[in-house]
């Protein structure tokens, strides 16, 4: 554990120089941060931030030719609630704490938050009783505020130079959050959330610390996920499925093993359900196409286009449903099995309206409308699987 922390701690700390990617970024000593992208026969752009002065300049290349139409301030009417919630259309901000939020993506915690409901209602052992209760609000912290937390700050971190390319208007590419500022947050998160999984384990009585292996686990997940040089982002369909097992198989896993214990059937039923996820975490890369190209980064929209990678988004989250119904009609649940189907259409008729027109227009619609549908679903399974 502690050659992971120092590991972590090393590369947040150090400067980072990348040679065999089409961006290349250098970070020095003084004031200002230069990000050198290299573009054939493209301009150079610069943007003024308090504190820190960004440079894109261009360089001559046989890559793909990419042109960031990305302003250089935020949109003008941005919503000061998206701020908050960490989405795009967010208003800028001064406040260094609602700054700390947003890189931390509240939006992103309800799915890690109902992955526990699940895991606890799974494992037929959680009581409505005061201690039960306290137990499942502190493993959703654990889950959302903290290690969600830690995951999308360290995100955005090694993103830097991908958002200043997509949107340099965001607190770390524009200055607006200083780098030692963003590290003492990533440290805080993560180890907030390693202590909580501790007391958990303590509180819990278990003999093997369950819930602190698997917070760690999920961690260095998290880790290698974002940061070079694994980076397990830059292969969309690795990358897509990390993702989804973080989001939904490992808060399942910590709520069922607080309450209960883990089955080798709800494991892969999760694992299962983790293809869901990948599809959902496609979803958001496509308002990253530009910068992943430009960057070399393998996401499936790079990697197919838009318009085969949307239809594969759609695919892996309904065929994975559909499967999962069908499994628990052949386990002899057949209202469990309808139930799941009721669902599904729902979110087959959002993802026509929304996001099957338009990816990146409406992708913050759809989630809004379609998956709700999902996380009910993913409960029905939880509540058949108690059963």
């Amino acid at each position: 554990m502690t050659s992971i922390l120092n590991t972590v701690s090393s590369i947040l700390t150090s400067r980072v120089s990348s040679v065999d990617r089409v961006g290349a970024l250098s970070l020095r000593n003084q004031d200002s941060v230069e990000f050198t992208r290299r573009r054939s026969h493209s301009s150079t752009s610069i943007f003024d931030s308090p504190g820190r002065r960004f440079v894109v300049r261009a360089a001559e290349t046989d890559t793909d030719k990419v042109k960031s139409g990305a302003p250089d301030k935020a949109p003008a009417g941005g919503s000061s609630i998206n701020q908050l919630l960490g989405i795009k259309g967010a208003s800028q901000e001064t406040n260094k704490w609602k700054i700390r939020l947003q890189l931390t993506k509240p939006v992103t915690w309800p799915p890690l938050v109902w992955g526990v409901v699940c895991g606890a209602a799974a494992s037929g052992n959680f009581h409505w009783t005061p201690e039960d209760v306290a137990k499942s609000i502190l493993c959703m912290m654990m889950s959302g505020p903290c290690l969600t937390g830690y995951t999308q700050t360290i995100n955005d971190w090694y993103d830097r130079d991908i958002d200043a390319i997509n949107e340099p208007y965001r607190p770390i590419p524009s200055g607006a959050i200083s780098e030692q500022e963003v590290i003492t947050q990533v440290w805080v998160l993560l180890l907030g959330g390693l202590g909580i999984a501790g007391i958990l384990d303590l509180w819990a009585g278990h003999t093997t610390p369950t819930v602190f292996y698997l917070a760690v686990g999920g961690s260095l997940l998290s880790y290698i996920y974002s940061a070079p040089p694994l980076k397990l982002k830059q292969n969309g369909w690795i990358g897509n499925f990390a993702l989804g097992a973080s989001y939904i198989s490992l808060p399942w896993w910590a709520g069922q093993a607080l309450f209960g214990t883990l089955t080798p059937d709800v494991v892969v039923l999760t694992l299962l359900y983790s293809i869901a996820g990948l599809g959902i975490a496609i979803v958001n890369d496509f308002k990253s196409v530009e910068g992943d190209r430009a960057l070399g980064l393998q996401s499936l929209p790079v990697a197919f286009g838009t318009e085969t990678a949307k239809w594969i988004c759609v695919g892996a989250i309904d065929i994975t449903q559909l499967s999962v119904a069908g499994y628990l009609l052949a386990s002899g649940k057949p209202y469990y099995a309808l139930a799941l189907l009721a669902l599904i259409i729902p979110q087959i008729v959002f993802q026509f309206k929304y996001f099957l027109k338009d990816p990146v227009k409406y992708d913050v619609k759809y989630q809004a409308s379609a998956q709700p549908f999902l996380v009910l679903g993913i409960f029905v399974t939880a509540l058949a699987s108690q059963h």
